[in-house]
């Protein structure tokens, strides 16, 4: 038993944010899921980090460069192998688990975020190509993505809805995650087997935050805002928007957090951890984040403390006339622009 098989037990899948060739061919990741990691998710960031550092592609890349490969294509050949070999390490905690647990995740092209047809297109193509009942196909919420989503729902894929920052934006993909089911049970297909998780960023928002705020309010808001939109989550999926879709065998959708590395090191390292425990959520970490709650962790169900206090400390950021939804949808766009500039890198030694 371990400190993550602690945190299972309380509800909550703890997930490497990390993928690489040498993960995988090592038997680390492997190891990793038997100390309890649940899954994987990777972005454009993670694999230009791989690409760049991992001497076990330099051969393969070479290769596909001799075939006159375009650069994408030979991310793609990259990737897709790797979210492969990593659905088959989890394969056997998805199928004992009932499809509950053991998905990666695979992002589609940053430059597709605000084009719902073109979004749709890669996420079925990178699914089939994938081939593996475990993977999530990972898709930025920009309204593009939201009507994305209820699309590829009720085409029955499993996905990974990133880069949500707000409550008012993870209402309005639950929303359309229903649309999706309704349009699939409407077609007399099952549901029972699609699995969606909604990133909710947690570090960005007090990055962002913190150097305007009074110093009772710093390293607050966003664990505020977490807990706050726990609150929504239980009210929407135990409530009638839902009932008729859990009733047919539909899945809640599931927080899970995302950015909980510390960018403050005054912060704890375990604070985005730590802080955000709760039933039927997920949280992705980096290795060091991951390191660290192995090492002095605390499992316990903290999400739903404090809760009256989280709203209140939401109340006052608001009062200080900070509006977090305009923060939301602007930590939404610096965030694709971040997984652009990683693509764009990513892609040029490959050309």
């Amino acid at each position: 038993m371990t400190i993550l098989s602690d945190v299972k037990a309380l509800g909550q899948q703890i997930w490497l944010d990390n993928l690489s060739r040498s993960l995988v061919q090592s038997g680390e990741l492997a190891e990793m899921m038997r100390q309890g990691v649940c899954g994987v998710t990777s972005n454009p960031a993670i694999f230009q980090k791989a690409f760049a550092g991992d001497a076990l592609y330099a051969g393969e890349i070479a290769a596909l460069k001799q075939q006159n490969r375009n650069p994408k294509a030979i991310y793609e050949t990259l990737a897709i192998a790797d979210v492969q070999a990593a659905c088959d390490v989890f394969l056997p905690e998805y199928e004992k688990s009932g499809g509950k647990i053991g998905f990666v995740s695979l992002e589609v092209a940053p430059d597709l975020s605000h084009d719902t047809t073109g979004t749709v297109a890669e996420a079925k193509r990178l699914h089939a190509a994938i081939n593996r009942p475990n993977v999530m196909i990972k898709v930025p919420t920009t309204d593009e993505g939201v009507a994305a989503l209820e699309q590829l729902v009720s085409d029955g894929l499993s996905i990974n809805l990133t880069l949500l920052f707000s409550r008012q934006q993870t209402l309005k993909a639950y929303a359309a995650y229903v649309k999706g089911i309704e349009k699939r049970l409407a077609a007399g297909m099952h549901v029972n087997h699609i699995r969606v998780v909604a990133s909710f960023f947690i570090s960005r928002v007090d990055g962002a935050l913190d150097t305007t705020l009074p110093q009772p309010l710093q390293g607050k808001v966003a664990i505020a805002l977490a807990k706050a939109a726990y609150q929504d989550w239980q009210q929407f999926f135990g409530g009638e928007a839902f009932a008729a879709a859990k009733a047919a065998g539909a899945n809640p959708v599931q927080l899970l957090w995302a950015s909980t590395g510390v960018k403050n090191p005054a912060y704890p390292d375990t604070l985005y951890v730590d802080s955000l425990i709760g039933p039927d959520t997920v949280n992705t970490v980096p290795d060091a984040t991951l390191k660290a709650f192995i090492g002095h962790g605390t499992a316990a169900t903290t999400l739903t403390e404090g809760q009256t206090e989280a709203l209140a400390v939401l109340a006052e950021t608001e009062k200080l006339g900070i509006d977090l939804e305009a923060l939301a949808l602007r930590l939404q766009e610096d965030g694709l622009k971040q997984f652009e500039d990683a693509f764009a890198k990513l892609l040029e030694p490959l050309a």
